[in-house]
């Protein structure tokens, strides 16, 4: 890679997923360009030209104007991807933006809303979150994670509002040279998670009263 330009990871979703072919796609962009530069690169390389009037770009999660003036160095370097989102998680392609060819192990955890609790039959579980802190403590949890052991790419996304039977509301997703830290950084991460990530989630069942649940691990648990 030459001086004043950036590798980037480019995610599809939707109808573009569908036209390129693929989940996503690693580039070698200029470190400096505009938003319809690269769009313009995206529809011809990617076969994008029925959509090229609709679909928009999002840069480190956030929607960019179409006339914006994007800088690529920190997207370059970027290892952990964390967030909500208030739509089924897609659970292959969180896991498929930490893979990499320095690593041989990609481990994962995916938290499901199951049918039962105590005998009680449960329909959906709903949650909420203090985005903004929920967000600084994902992120100390990757960086403690990454003082602990060698791992290369960190994804953690929750999901909020309604998480119906057998979907996810949690994805987790490490990679490292070796399987042994990916697997103990993905145990970490679920506990650390519970225990101190505003995060709360109500279980709403078919015949009695929904339940906010607690979790044992959290630092304000009554229960342990």
């Amino acid at each position: 890679m030459r001086p004043g330009e950036a590798r980037v990871k480019v995610l599809f979703f939707a109808k573009a997923r569908e036209l390129a072919g693929r989940r996503y796609t690693e580039l070698t962009l200029p470190s400096e360009l505009t938003s319809a530069q690269l769009k313009d690169r995206l529809v011809q390389d990617f076969n994008l030209h029925s959509i090229q009037h609709v679909f928009v770009l999002a840069l480190n999660e956030t929607f960019v104007e179409p006339d914006a003036r994007l800088c690529l160095v920190e997207m370059a370097n970027k290892k952990d991807f964390i967030g909500f989102q208030a739509t089924k998680l897609d659970v292959n392609a969180i896991i498929e933006i930490v893979v990499s060819p320095e690593c041989g192990a990609v481990s994962s955890f995916i938290g499901t809303t199951r049918n039962n609790f105590e005998k009680k039959k449960v329909v959906k579980l709903e949650y909420e979150a203090y985005q903004p802190m929920a967000l600084k403590e994902m992120q100390a949890v990757c960086k403690s994670i990454r003082s602990q052991w060698e791992v290369e790419k960190i994804a953690i996304y929750h999901r909020l509002g309604e998480v119906p039977v057998m979907e996810a509301s949690i994805v987790i997703a490490v990679s490292s040279p070796h399987r042994k830290e990916s697997l103990q950084a993905v145990d970490y991460a679920i506990n650390a998670l519970k225990s101190s990530v505003p995060i709360w989630k109500k279980e709403v069942y078919e015949n009695d009263e929904p339940s906010w649940k607690e979790n044992r691990e959290c630092m304000w648990a009554t229960t342990k």
